[in-house]
């Protein structure tokens, strides 16, 4: 039985409701893998046969061409093959891969990635263009700024530049994009269908830290957004105040709109609209809440904004 803390319990139980013990059921089962095709260095179809030939089972995420459900009898061979060293496939979370798909970059286009290492969304948005535009890639962490650059390389991105620096303060270098993705540093909180440890590091003042910091990376993105530009703001936290409670601030202090989503075939919930007796701006229902019981995949919240 999994001892979920009476604090994280008590919390989401006025957050979900009645589908609280959809949450905590789902959390007996076994999350799947899950890789993305990179088009970038091979063909679809070619690898699907390579990988079938191996005898694995795959099955397409339905709302992804290029991302596949993958069953095997031991998780670790996913990264020991031919084909992964190559950078023909890259091993990432089903639900890692929406925001991507929601900010659709285009070839001609200069994309910013704030928060980027280890490299998941950022090989992704690459990919989608085609190796062609050009992508900033910005983290400020070192140790995981090695393993974007390694991705980099090993998927054959070419339109990426590497930054090292502060999200909050990379306003300051003056460059402007058509479009940014944030996908903040959380507390992880809807990644606990893969790992229960985030439950050992929850706690709501940590909650309440990570916003403050969201806040700044949303008011520094602004900043470096064209006229017209479009934010895709991201997390894997399930927390109103890293969420709601962030995109109401760009709302209302920021000047930012919701703009609606469609991602086909995926099963999620609108945004919250209130949140502790706190209302939040109504556009809010335009955002996607995906919880890990709706695909058995992790838990994410997604934003589109117009600047």
């Amino acid at each position: 039985m999994i001892e979920i803390p009476k604090n994280f319990e008590e919390k989401h139980k006025k957050i979900l409701g009645k589908d609280y013990e959809k949450l905590v059921s789902c959390l007996e089962v076994k999350p799947r893998n899950s890789l993305r095709v990179n088009t970038l260095k091979i063909e679809r179809n070619k690898l699907l046969k390579k990988l079938k030939e191996k005898g694995w089972k795959l099955r397409q995420i339905p709302w992804y061409e290029n991302g596949f459900f993958v069953e095997l009898e031991e998780k670790g061979e996913l990264a020991k093959t031919l084909e992964y060293y190559l950078g023909y496939y890259y091993l990432q979370e089903a639900s890692s891969m929406i925001p991507p798909l929601v900010l659709n970059p285009k070839k001609n286009e200069e994309i910013l990635d704030l928060c980027a290492a280890p490299g998941s969304k950022t090989t992704q948005i690459a990919q989608m263009m085609e190796n062609e535009g050009v992508i900033v890639a910005n983290d400020d962490n070192l140790k995981r700024i090695k393993a974007l650059r390694s991705n980099l390389q090993r998927l054959g991105v070419m339109n990426t530049i590497v930054v090292y620096s502060k999200g909050e303060k990379f306003w300051k270098f003056g460059l402007k994009f058509d479009k940014i993705l944030l996908d903040v540093p959380c507390s992880g909180s809807g990644t606990l269908i893969s790992s229960f440890r985030v439950l050992q590091t929850w706690s709501q003042s940590l909650v309440k830290r990570l916003s403050a910091l969201q806040k700044k990376l949303l008011s520094s993105a602004v900043k470096c957004l064209k006229k017209d530009g479009e934010i895709v703001y991201s997390t894997c936290s399930l927390e109103p105040e890293e969420n709601e409670e962030v995109i109401d601030f760009g709302i209302r202090r920021l000047g930012l709109e919701v703009e609606e989503i469609e991602v086909k075939n995926l099963k999620h919930s609108s945004g919250l609209k209130e949140w502790n007796g706190k209302k939040f701006d109504k556009s809010l229902e335009n955002a996607i809440r995906i919880y890990p019981f709706q695909n058995f995949t992790e838990g994410f919240f997604i934003c589109k904004l117009r600047g």
